[in-house]
């Protein structure tokens, strides 16, 4: 196993700089496995929901085209 597999890099969504919590997610691990995780910013130990790059992509649309 390489260390990427071991502990993915996580990168916090944007919408988390502009003072909230949101969520992370690890681009890297989502290139070479097709699966994406995702966690709680605020909770960095806890579960991780993992999606494929589809559905992903599909939360982010959604996300970007949402009033929220």
């Amino acid at each position: 196993m390489t260390t990427d597999s071991l502990s993915p890099l996580w990168v916090k969504s944007s919408y988390s700089n502009n003072g909230g919590d949101c969520i992370e997610w690890a681009p890297a691990r989502a290139a070479t496995t097709g699966i994406v995780p995702v966690r709680d910013s605020k909770h960095t130990n806890g579960p991780v929901l993992t999606v494929s790059t589809e559905a992903f992509a599909g939360l982010v649309s959604l996300a970007r085209s949402a009033d929220l």
